[in-house]
């Protein structure tokens, strides 16, 4: 256990990842080392026979082809860290390959439903003005939750409509919003942002405290239109990162535009969108054209 814990420190200080992301490593390994533990080993004591056992189990235990790829790779990193440090001599989970992943579409809004919660967002209190904020925001930029609640006044400049914000691995990056976008900015700006920070704050989005709002609150307050909207449907803020995403590749932005403003670290990452266009293709084609009908 205890390299374990050197290694989820030298991914939080090191590496720089997310409390988020090192859970997930954490969670991977607890459950990779109770399997040594039920086969009387330890995470030193391992050779090629109990990584195959280990993936064995994984595929008996009808673990997804993506769950398994993810396990892998976190136990890999953790083997790899160890040969580094000169603790064991080499990394058996090197050639174990990743299965081939299942091709995951992410979801996104059709234009109606995006429209009907557009509608009912109302700019006509301080509350109204930042939810109504945090929606247009989350459209037109495609960022994450966590990096719409550390926005920082300091960091949107208003003349260019642009945000410098801080994605995974603390790594910067310019976004860019439009004129519904900048409206909804100054609105808030001018009236609801004055009201709630009443602790001199240097973030963007507050709450009644004059606090920094949670990513759960945002998600309750993305629940709260949808609801009002007439919608039958459950969407969380990523949702409308994948609805940004799939309408920019629709209306013809290239591949490599949407993986930075999207902040992705691969184009592989942004190539699933591709996938989503092209499903989409296919349905209007099988609906419209009279032969594809017959």
């Amino acid at each position: 256990m205890k390299y374990i814990d050197k290694y989820l420190d030298y991914l939080k200080v090191v590496k720089k990842y997310s409390d988020k992301t090192i859970l997930s490593y954490y969670d991977d390994l607890i459950e990779y080392s109770e399997f040594l533990g039920n086969n009387f080993r330890n995470t030193l004591d391992i050779d090629l026979d109990i990584t195959k056992d280990y993936l064995k189990y994984l595929y008996d235990n009808g673990i997804s082809k993506n769950s398994i790829s993810r396990k892998l790779s976190s136990i890999r990193g953790f083997y790899n860290y160890l040969v580094k440090e000169d603790i064991i001599d080499s990394n058996y989970f090197n050639s174990i390959p990743n299965p081939k992943k299942e091709l995951y579409l992410p979801k996104f809004l059709n234009d109606e439903e995006l429209n009907k919660i557009f509608s009912v967002c109302e700019d006509d209190t301080p509350n109204g003005e930042r939810d109504t904020l945090i929606i247009e925001l989350l459209y037109a930029t495609g960022i994450r939750v966590s990096e719409l609640v550390n926005i920082k006044i300091k960091n949107i400049d208003r003349i260019n409509k642009s945000i410098k914000v801080l994605g995974k691995g603390e790594k910067e990056r310019i976004v860019l919003y439009n004129n519904h976008t900048s409206r909804a900015l100054d609105k808030y700006l001018n009236d609801g942002y004055l009201l709630f920070n009443k602790k001199n704050s240097e973030y963007l989005i507050l709450n009644h405290n004059g606090g920094k709002l949670s990513d759960r609150y945002v998600r309750m307050i993305i629940d709260k239109l949808v609801r009002k909207a007439g919608l039958d449907i459950k969407i969380s803020p990523h949702t409308i990162r994948h609805t940004f995403a799939t309408d920019m590749l629709e209306e013809g932005a290239d591949l490599m535009t949407v993986k930075e403003l999207l902040g992705h670290e691969s184009l592989d990452t942004t190539s699933i969108y591709t996938h989503i266009t092209n499903e989409q293709i296919k349905k209007t084609y099988n609906m419209a054209h009279p032969r594809a009908k017959k």
